[in-house]
Order: structure tokens, then C-alpha cells, then sequence
């Protein structure tokens, strides 16, 4: 079975001057047009028309897929990491422009290198994902802390008592006025005064 190469390009939205670039770089490499799919969707995830059919029905075990640069799969590191790990399992070599040893062409036998330098990619950015999300969880937790300092409050707000409600309350459990008149004295609509009333 004849193994075929195919070149996937993507673009966030309708710019295609990068997309150009893109098919540019493929056209050099020899790329005909029927190999290349190209999508014009974020890369915040994986669920894009042209990149899911290559994955699920265009590409074989022995084909090759060859991207600009890393991102065009995907803008999250861990999403790349797992993209990765399927193309390996899959037996779909990835060849990244941008990263030349990928791009290299190696004698029979000596396919073990490809092995190696995608191990160390998906090795690498899984760390990589992984500082980014201890990175955010740091920032998240030291911007909390600063507003706090500051006197900012988290979580939902404290309900208040309107200044009469003591009096108003009394009065409307001695029967002394109805619900209606307590909530027009108090200023507060008919769900505000059961909760308060339950609080109370």
C-alpha cells in the first residue's frame, strides 16, 4: 500500500496572508493541492472540520504529516502533547517545518531517531503544559492574595439589613402591618424580604 504525504495549514479567521505563507512553504516542499486541507478556526481546540477528517479519515498507518509549525494543531501545549502521542500510536510520522529535525530523511532501519525527537517533544511539552498551568494557578492565587490586601471581597456578597428593618420586622410579626407594607417601609422587593426574613 503506497504511503502519501498530506499538509494541513490553519488560520484563526480570515487572514490569508498567514495562510499563505503557510501553503508557500508546502508548495516548496513539492505539496499538491489535493494533499493540503486547511482550516480557518481557532486553535483554542481540536474540533476543526479539515483536521478531524484528516484524523479520522484521511490519514493511513505509514502516511506523513507535514505542519508549518507546531501551533498550527493546536494552541495548547497539552493538546499538542496529546495530538503527538496519537500520531505515534497511529504510526503517522509528523514532519514540522519549523523544527528541522523532524523534517529530516533518514536510511531504512534508522527510524528509531524520529522515535527518539518525537519522545522528546511530547516529553518536552507535557512539562512545558505543565509549568504553564502552575504558572497560572500562581498568578491566579497572587492576584487573590493582592486584592484581598486591598480590601477587595470574594465570593457572593453579604446580604444587608436595611437600617429599619429591626423595627419594621417586629412589627410585621405582631400583625402591626402586612408583608406588602413592611417591604414598601423597607424598600426591598418580595424575594430580598423572605430571604432576610429567614436570616432574621
Amino acid at each position: 500500500m503506497e504511503h502519501r504525504t498530506y499538509y494541513y495549514a490553519r488560520v484563526s479567521s480570515r487572514d490569508q496572508q498567514h495562510l499563505d505563507r503557510q501553503l508557500n512553504a508546502f508548495y516548496a516542499l513539492g505539496a499538491q493541492e489535493r494533499d493540503i486541507i486547511s482550516d480557518k478556526e481557532s486553535g483554542k481546540d481540536l474540533n476543526r472540520t479539515g483536521y478531524t477528517a484528516l484524523k479520522t479519515t484521511i490519514l493511513r498507518r505509514g502516511d506523513t504529516l507535514v505542519v508549518k509549525s507546531l501551533d498550527r494543531l493546536s494552541r495548547n501545549k497539552r493538546d499538542i502533547k496529546h495530538e503527538l502521542e496519537f500520531f505515534k500510536e497511529n504510526g503517522i510520522r509528523l514532519k514540522v517545518i519549523d523544527l528541522p529535525t523532524t523534517m529530516m530523511e533518514l536510511p531504512e532501519g534508522q527510524e528509531w531517531i524520529f522515535e527518539m525527537v518525537n519522545n522528546i517533544l511530547i516529553e518536552v511539552l507535557g512539562t512545558i503544559a505543565e509549568q504553564e498551568r502552575a504558572s497560572i494557578h500562581q498568578r491566579q492565587s497572587e492576584g487573590i492574595a493582592a486584592a484581598k490586601a486591598k480590601g477587595k471581597k470574594f465570593g457572593r456578597p453579604s446580604v444587608l439589613f436595611p437600617d429599619n428593618w429591626q423595627q419594621v420586622i417586629e412589627a410585621w410579626r405582631q400583625g402591626a402591618i402586612t408583608a406588602k407594607e413592611a417591604m414598601a417601609q423597607t424598600g426591598i422587593k418580595r424575594s430580598t424580604f423572605y430571604k432576610l426574613v429567614k436570616l432574621s
